[in-house]
């Protein structure tokens, strides 16, 4: 509904059990299962979508057009987008975005921000969905 362009392949994985030292910089689409730290940012020449499951930690700035986060995040994270945060969610650190989903469960330790740039007018609200309550 938010992010009505085509969402790019996750081209990308970090897996379970494994630990990156240092920044990653990466298009199209990635997908985090293991530990990152570092800074995790998208390149500018595509749309880009970022996924950090369940077990996933990263310690470090996340930025991705759209940002979905199951896991642990400590560090800013801006979401050019959409930010979907799906229920074991854990961002501890100041949370930028251009519209956002929150199931409930998640959770954010620092300030939310909305971006009302690109596009949207200053007047305008961002877009805010609350995600259903499933059994």
């Amino acid at each position: 509904m938010f992010f009505q362009k085509k969402l790019p392949p996750i081209k990308s994985l970090i897996a379970q059990g494994t630990l990156i030292e240092g920044g990653i910089t990466f298009s199209e689409g990635l997908r985090i299962d293991g530990e990152l730290v570092g800074d995790v940012k998208a390149g500018k020449s595509a749309a880009s979508i970022l996924v950090i499951s369940e077990t996933a930690s990263v310690t470090g700035s996340v930025e991705a057009d759209h940002v979905i986060v199951n896991g642990q995040v400590i560090g800013p994270v801006l979401a050019n987008e959409l930010l979907e945060l799906q229920p074991k969610a854990r961002i501890t650190g100041d949370v930028a975005y251009k519209a956002l989903e929150m199931h409930q469960g998640a959770t954010i330790s620092g300030q939310l921000r909305p971006l009302m740039g690109g596009g949207v007018d200053e007047g305008d609200k961002p877009a805010l969905k609350l995600a259903a309550n499933n059994p």
